[in-house]
């Protein structure tokens, strides 16, 4: 095992209280050889002669028939995992980044050597997902993996929710119950759902797709005010990971991306709350299926990794091996400008008349229709340090390409009667009416 940190820690502890269980499923006891970290003396309920620094070495042992990694990150890892996979051991890993960035050449390098590369762990902890993706649905055509994909920012946006609290206050929250690293930014700007969507969306598609394709943007800018008026509408914001096969033209396209988005109130996921998570998979076949439970977490994540070990050791006992990757679509990756969207634009305006109709007309020339129209607070404050006075315009669109979207908010910036945009989000159906929105799913 390469890693021996909160989740491999819990790997350990499985294997020997476990051992027997393990063995009866697999046909053939499973005997930890070798773990490999950084530093020794911080692993004092390892036998010594378990642990060692020379990662390599442990890896080229004749003994070892499959490397468990839980290290994170590029490298060490991708050159560690590669140098198994070469020796021909089979690989189980949790390392969702080196997966997003290079799983094309590990998945090669597992098919020249025929050998497994599992990785269960790397999405959504304990959550049975990529295994029903490349293999109880293997036969049906998905179109749709849409879900929270990660823990902490879940719990913040959670927590602002039930208590109007700020970002910063939730975030601090998080921090103080462990929910959140010290250094939030791979959770918070969204890298963390990003590199899950990259694999959701090439096993979903059968399309090698890495987290370059993924569009991304984090929580960091929603605002108490936003939720506050995502329920006055009916709905609730999440960060969703968003992978589509897109049809334009007869010609189908991938689609996959991360951003905080309204749902509504109705839709299952809008009930998740805290360090949770939750994946809508829609398929011709299947319909809706839901995946639900703790995303992350020691003993949540271990446990994914431990099903691997077996389904792996298995396929060793009886000389078989498990699905190798499937990117036969090849499926063209859409840029966000292209997909079609919906925004929820709100914006501090002159109150005076002909401003509602300039600013219908900038959404006219840049071909996006207007769903639906909200004003408040006429004839409050000055807004410009004159008499004139302000009020607050909220603007849902119908669906249109996401670069005429933005093209709009650029021009609306710059008229004279907007005196600001407040904030821009992306509102999600998911399949669902929103009557609230006074658009129909």
């Amino acid at each position: 095992m390469l890693g021996c940190g909160t989740v491999g820690g819990e790997v350990v502890r499985l294997l020997d209280t476990q051992a027997d269980d393990l063995a009866a499923r697999i046909g053939a006891p499973v005997e930890l050889v070798g773990v490999a970290v950084r530093r020794p003396h911080r692993h004092p309920e390892l036998p010594e002669g378990l642990l060692t620094t020379d990662a390599a070495g442990l890896v080229a042992r004749d003994d070892v028939d499959v490397v468990v990694e839980v290290i994170g990150g590029i490298e060490p890892a991708r050159t560690l995992l590669l140098e198994a996979l070469k020796a021909g051991k089979s690989v189980v890993t949790a390392n969702k980044a080196l997966l997003a960035e290079d799983g094309a050449t590990l998945a090669e390098a597992a098919d020249a050597s025929g050998v497994d590369l599992y990785y269960e762990a790397s999405v959504a902890g304990a959550i049975p997902l990529l295994r029903p993706l490349r293999e109880s649905l293997a036969g049906d055509r998905i179109t749709r993996v849409a879900g929270i994909v990660n823990g902490t920012t879940n719990y913040i946006l959670s927590a602002m929710t039930a208590s109007g609290a700020g970002y910063a206050e939730a975030l601090e929250e998080a921090t103080r119950l462990g929910y959140a690293e010290a250094d939030p930014s791979a959770d918070v700007d969204g890298y963390d759902a990003a590199s899950k969507a990259a694999i959701l969306a090439s096993l979903a598609f059968h399309t090698r797709v890495c987290a370059a394709d993924v569009y991304c943007e984090g929580i960091r800018g929603v605002t108490a005010a936003d939720i506050a008026a995502a329920a006055t509408l009916g709905c609730t914001i999440k960060l969703l990971a968003i992978c589509e096969r897109v049809d334009a033209g007869g010609e189908d396209s991938v689609s996959a991306r991360v951003y905080p988005a309204m749902i509504p109130q109705s839709h299952p996921l809008a009930a998740v709350d805290g360090a949770f998570n939750a994946v809508f998979v829609e398929a011709e076949a299947a319909g809706q299926l839901m995946f639900y439970g703790q995303g992350a977490g020691g003993a949540p994540t271990a446990s994914a990794v431990l099903g691997d070990l077996v389904a792996v050791a298995r396929n060793q006992v009886v000389g078989g091996r498990g699905p190798r990757e499937s990117a036969y679509a090849s499926l063209p990756v859409r840029p966000m400008g292209a997909v079609p969207t919906r925004y929820h634009v709100s914006l501090e305006v002159a109150d005076r008349a002909g401003v509602l109709a300039a600013i219908a007309g900038e959404f006219a020339q840049h071909g996006v229709s207007i769903a639906a129209v909200r004003q408040t607070g006429g004839g409050q404050l000055p807004l410009n340090g004159d008499n004139e006075g302000g009020a607050r315009l909220v603007v849902v669109t119908h669906g249109a390409p996401d670069a005429a979207l933005a093209a709009t908010v650029d021009a609306l910036s710059g008229l004279d009667a907007v005196r600001g945009v407040d904030s821009v989000l992306r509102v999600e159906d998911l399949g669902r009416s929103v009557s609230a929105l006074g658009v129909a799913g």
